[in-house]
């Protein structure tokens, strides 16, 4: 059996900077003449309304991801059913039986059959935990050095651009992928002890041999899909503006644009969506997961990505030309602009605003800013308008070595990531039974996804290290009202 090892990630560095800094918590601003203090722990005007007035929904159940629009009209109630349709098919390897030969084509490698496979109850997928245990969850980028002449990431020779644990009848998998922990210790200010969980990846059965020597190696969990058409809908000045890449205001963040490449525009744009803002938009972004992880062509993409040392891949009989047709693909990238954002609950609790000044204190809102405002956005008048909460500036941020990947995607480094959007993060467990966070899931609750933070982020992090045990309880209750 053939082994390819990943890192394990900033173990020593994590170590370093957890338990042994004693920087003290920066003060909260001053207020001037000209300006008034900012009041974080009273009730904003609209607070409860993360999507806005038409894309909020009361619903905190285990269906919270999976709502429409409330604004949307009867016909396009049905367009959303018909998208949702369209994710949860099960695909199967062609040539099909004629009873489901509307649905053939998948592979010949691939990650899953569904998209819901992947978005449990369109929510955020859990790694796998046990010991040296595997799952379809938790997919795995692959990059050598280097750049297509769009900007991508260079795919790795052997196995392409992303590792696929699964292939139809007659086509190898290309390998397996484990994880496994090593137990980091720490202690909060106070003395309280914590311990964070440092994933280690390797790959097994590798079905071709080794992959190349410079190897970029990324795991990923796919992405709750509610409140993304608002996020789309964000105008790009808004994005740019708050860009800081040189920290000329000096507060220590510089977040950055990822500039990507748009297939249906052939030239670059900026990106908005996935781990690290590399992908343009929605439609952009289902075509390329119908590819990578279920072997599905579209019109966007209608090659399969079998590399020269697969010839049963290239091989295999297609199920179409393309696989996924047109409509099948606008109607998914419709149901994925149109998912509702739950309402915040217990937003004038005094704890949750007590909890939301000390957000602002410690400076997370540095990055995940509260507030957005959309404009329109072609096609979805339901979007337009919308005074919105979704806790993101959808920039790029160094969070330090310890949660570096080591992969560059277009402009991203491999120690940057977006800024995640917070909004419906307190309903994880709900949804989806669990609570795990960051790219990998290696954070097992909220404040350990906070531990993990370094780089830009670091001295937010320490600022959180130095709160008493009900400062932290307090902010995890304001995160947990999201």
């Amino acid at each position: 059996m053939k082994r390819w090892y990943g890192q394990v990630l900033g173990v020593a560095l994590l170590v370093q900077s957890v338990a042994c800094r004693e920087e003290p918590m920066p003060p909260s601003p001053t207020p001037t003449d000209e300006e008034p203090p900012v009041r974080w722990d009273v009730v904003e005007p609209g607070e409860a309304l993360s999507g806005g007035e038409a894309g909020t929904v009361s619903n905190a159940s285990a269906q919270a991801f999976s709502q429409a629009l409330p604004a949307l009209s009867l016909e396009r109630r049905s367009s959303f059913v018909s998208g949702r349709g369209v994710f949860e098919i099960d695909w199967v390897p062609a040539p099909a039986s004629s009873s489901r030969a509307d649905r053939d084509g998948l592979g010949p490698v691939f990650h899953a059959v569904a998209c819901i496979s992947c978005h449990p109850a369109n929510g955020r997928a859990a790694p796998p935990d046990e010991p040296g245990s595997t799952g379809e969850s938790l997919l795995v980028r692959l990059s050598i050095p280097g750049t297509t002449p769009t900007g991508a990431p260079l795919a790795e020779p052997t196995y392409g651009d992303q590792l696929q644990p699964k292939g139809i009848p007659g086509v190898p998998a290309e390998a397996r992928v484990v994880v496994r922990h090593t137990q980091l210790p720490g202690t909060f200010a106070d003395g309280e002890a914590f311990t964070l969980q440092a994933p280690e990846y390797v790959l097994e059965e590798l079905a071709h041999g080794s992959p190349h020597p410079d190897t970029l190696l990324s795991p990923r969990l796919a992405q709750p899909l509610h409140g993304l058409g608002l996020l789309a809908a964000v105008p790009e000045a808004t994005v740019l503006e708050w860009a800081d890449p040189e920290d000329a205001n000096g507060d220590g963040i510089s977040g950055r644009p990822n500039r990507v490449w748009s297939v249906r525009q052939g030239r670059q744009v900026l990106g908005r969506f996935g781990w690290k803002a590399n992908q343009p938009d929605l439609e952009q972004q289902s075509a390329g997961a119908f590819l990578g992880d279920m072997g599905l062509t579209t019109s966007l993409f209608p090659t399969q990505p079998c590399t020269f040392a697969e010839h049963s891949c290239g091989d295999a009989p297609p199920g179409g030309t393309p696989e996924v047709e047109d409509n099948r693909l606008a109607a998914l990238t419709f149901f994925s602009h149109v998912i509702a954002v739950p309402a915040r609950r217990n937003v004038d609790s005094p704890r949750v605003l007590q909890g939301k000044a000390l957000f602002h204190r410690v400076g997370c809102a540095g990055c995940h800013r509260p507030t957005l405002t959309t404009s329109s956005l072609e096609g979805y008048p339901e979007l337009s308008g919308q005074s919105i909460r979704p806790y993101t500036d959808l920039l790029l941020h160094d969070l330090g070595e310890a949660l570096a990947d080591g992969r560059p995607d277009f402009e991203a480094t491999g120690r940057e990531w977006r800024t995640a959007p917070l909004w419906g993060i307190g309903l994880t467990a709900t949804v989806n039974g669990h609570t795990r966070f960051l790219h990998d899931g290696r954070a097992r609750s909220l404040m350990e996804a906070i531990l993990w933070h370094g780089g830009e982020a670091e001295a937010s992090r320490e600022a959180v290290r130095q709160l008493s045990k009900d400062e932290r309880e307090v902010l995890i209750t304001f995160l947990e009202s999201l």
